[in-house]
């Protein structure tokens, strides 16, 4: 099961639609609210969603907004989690760029979260919305023996659904990207600045387009648009490799003697004090 970017607590859509000197005030009082609903870690914030991987036997995907709460206990991160059936959490990885506006919420993530994991489902790893045109990211999963490619993301719409199927055809692969189908009188009345941020009640804010492509391309289901609802489909897992017979990025068609990848694996460091 996939959850979009940053499900929980939800897009901090108001950096786009506020602008950056006048709309900084209201930005502050929205900021203060997502971050009192962001995911600590450290306190098991997901540890309900573990649980419920383990009772039925779910490998879940889910994108949140996380508070460093071992380190600062205020910066924030865009981060994808992915929790095996039996409830262990096998990786969590932090938006490496935020893009344009986003950096004024989040901070940056490292290369030590760019893993492939094996799941009772496949090997699977994932990218969060524009990380997914950073090709070194790519590379980075390819190289890994990836199966199935998630793509959780705010963005939609015909381009983005073209990297998708992009990526499934390079990385040889199943993807599956998704948004948050969402429209303006979703949004509660008590959030504040709510008028200034959907004047149109009848806006759709984010289509949502989840997807799943086929590896080496073509759609196998969706695109969900301006739909709310479940996308569920059935996937042979093994097909990724055995598409990799005419194009394989990181095998026959890698060229070693030519290109290399490194990748700095390291945590970034936390504040030490003496």
């Amino acid at each position: 099961m996939v959850f979009p970017e940053v499900w929980l607590p939800g897009y901090p859509t108001c950096v786009w639609r506020l602008p950056p000197g006048a709309g900084m005030g209201k930005t502050d009082e929205l900021f203060a609210l997502s971050q009192a609903n962001s995911v600590d870690m450290s306190k098991g914030d997901l540890d309900p969603i573990r649980e419920a991987a383990r009772e039925y036997g779910m490998v879940v995907v889910i994108g949140h907004q996380e508070v460093d709460g071992a380190i600062s206990g205020s910066t924030l991160f865009n981060s994808v989690a992915i929790i095996n059936a039996d409830g262990t959490l096998l990786n969590n990885h932090r938006k490496l760029m935020p893009t344009n506006p986003e950096r004024m919420v989040w901070g940056f993530g490292d290369g030590s979260t760019l893993k492939v994991v094996e799941t009772a489902v496949g090997r699977l790893g994932a990218l969060i919305c524009w990380e997914n045109y950073m090709p070194l990211a790519r590379y980075a999963l390819y190289a890994q023996n990836i199966d199935i490619y998630i793509a959780p993301t705010w963005d939609s719409g015909d381009s983005w659904l073209a990297t998708m199927q992009h990526i499934a055809r390079e990385g040889g692969c199943w993807v599956i990207g998704c948004a948050t189908s969402i429209a303006a009188r979703d949004i509660p009345n008590g959030i504040p600045h709510r008028a200034d941020l959907f004047p149109d009640a009848d806006e759709y804010i984010n289509p949502g387009d989840a997807v799943v492509y086929k590896p080496f391309g073509g759609v196998h289901a969706g695109p969900m648009r301006k739909e709310k609802g479940l996308l569920i489909s059935d996937i042979d897992v093994g097909s990724a490799a055995a598409s990799r017979r005419k194009f394989d990025v990181c095998g026959h068609y890698a060229r070693p003697d030519v290109f290399t990848l490194n990748v700095n694996r390291s945590p970034q460091s936390p504040i030490e004090f003496s």
